[in-house]
């Protein structure tokens, strides 16, 4: 029996690598997503589920799961002409001599007509908070799955970016307490989150850094910082430590696909298309002159890509972009 050729195949199935598979669903394309983690969502649905999103058109805030769920709902009226393959590690991608492609995992290898690949940063792996024995406790958290651990109790933070400064405003009114350690006095996160956290009841403690870990039983009890300016040191009890340093990601195999790199991102030209035709690159995946890492820009990237996919996928055909209300019966 032949091996199906699918129209379509997308590695990465985070956010953006969802929509795609309703937008080529939507444009009557067979589509196989296959993605590492074992479900759909991409690290969102996998370490923030509950973090809110406040830059998505049409939603002044969503939590990031809630946003994977309706992204799949969406992507679930063309199930038909989908398949899912999860916990799948792609190893290969080989262009054959008649323009499609062999794509090989850890456990099978499938045809396809055209690629994308949305795989994001590829593997992740978070920061480590860099104090002496920070491993030895089970109350240091790297990612928030669910609000309900920290209900009530003694919350440290650190880090000063996005994640740090919304997952602060969160937990505030839900822990105890919080607090917001960072090593400088000005944060990366977006400026209106910041002058929230600054009318916030979150305890603000700039510029410091961890020192050592206090605690018993495998739980940190206090954490002893040193202030980068004085030198002095502050005991600070906690409960819990949240730890958001961002994360030290790696293409994994996909930089070994011969395809033009820049930095950890795949090189794309005005139509998404990699220094490999009939291979595209959406999202966090990719980089060009000008580009900004959005959820919402990646959406759009995903669109340049899918209708460059079927014009390459099928060169025969007159391709031309209608708007889902021609498309949708």
């Amino acid at each position: 029996m032949a091996e199906q050729i699918f129209d379509l195949t997308i590695i990465g199935g985070g956010p953006v690598g969802i929509y795609g598979a309703f937008y080529a669903g939507m444009h009557g394309m067979s589509i196989k997503i296959i993605d590492a983690l074992p479900e759909l969502g991409g690290q969102l649905a996998a370490l923030y589920p509950e973090k809110y999103i406040y830059d998505l058109p049409g939603h002044p805030k969503i939590k990031a799961g809630e946003m994977v769920e309706q992204l799949l709902t969406q992507m679930n009226q063309y199930q038909d002409k989908i398949d899912i393959v999860t916990n799948t590690t792609v190893e290969t991608v080989e262009k054959l001599e008649d323009g499609t492609f062999k794509i090989c995992t850890n456990q099978e290898c499938h045809y396809s007509r055209s690629v994308i690949i949305t795989a994001g940063n590829g593997a992740f792996t978070p920061r480590q908070l860099d104090v002496p024995n920070a491993e030895d406790f089970n109350n240091i958290h790297y990612f928030v799955s669910s609000m309900d651990r920290f209900k009530g109790k003694d919350v440290i933070i650190f880090g000063g970016g996005d994640s740090a400064v919304d997952w602060a405003l969160m937990l505030e009114g839900v822990a105890k307490t919080v607090k917001i350690v960072h090593r400088r006095d000005d944060f990366r996160a977006h400026a209106a989150s910041v002058d929230r956290l600054k009318s916030s009841t979150v305890e603000i403690l700039t510029p410091y850094v961890a020192k050592s870990l206090l605690g018993e039983n495998n739980q940190v009890t206090a954490v002893e910082l040193t202030n980068l300016t004085t030198n002095a040191t502050e005991k600070v009890n906690a409960n819990e430590v949240i730890v958001l340093f961002g994360f030290i990601s790696s293409l994994g195999p996909i930089k070994d696909w011969d395809l033009e790199l820049d930095k950890n991102a795949l090189c794309v030209n005005h139509r998404q298309q990699t220094s490999v035709s009939g291979i595209y690159a959406a999202g966090d995946a990719c980089t060009f002159d000008g580009k900004i890492k959005m959820i919402t820009t990646g959406f759009g990237e995903m669109v340049v890509a899918i209708n460059a996919a079927i014009q390459y996928a099928y060169p025969e055909k007159v391709h031309r972009h209608k708007h889902s209300s021609a498309l949708v019966k």
